[in-house]
């Protein structure tokens, strides 16, 4: 069985779908899932693309080798973030930001845009 194959069922099976619905929710028959699914037959870009939105990930993630499992429950773009970011700076972010209400943070965020552009 392909990756792809087993990514599919991964995926379905997290979303709590059995064949039938995913099938009902991309309009086609539940035959085809299961060829997926078995890795009998590959879906067409278009038809990856159509699986990646009914199953809310990255069509990048559905076909990669391996699926990510997030056992940490951190959303997989905010690790990347604090990747990025570094975590002593994430932290210093994040212990600043929990004492804000959401329009003061939306209110800094656009001083900190002004700011970069007008350095820029």
């Amino acid at each position: 069985m392909s990756n792809l194959a087993k990514n599919i069922r991964q995926y379905r099976e997290e979303h709590n779908l059995t064949q039938q619905e995913l099938a009902l929710k991309l309009r086609m028959g539940t035959k085809k899932i299961e060829m997926y699914e078995s890795g009998e037959v590959t879906p067409d870009t278009q038809t990856i693309l159509r699986l990646s939105t009914v199953l809310d990930i990255p069509a990048s993630e559905l076909i990669q080798s391996s699926p990510i499992i997030n056992t940490s429950g951190v959303d997989e773009e905010l690790a990347e973030l604090i990747r990025e970011i570094g975590v002593k700076h994430a932290k210093l972010i994040l212990r600043t930001a929990k004492d804000f209400s959401e329009e003061q943070i939306v209110k800094v965020m656009h001083q900190l845009y002004d700011t970069k552009t007008n350095i820029q």
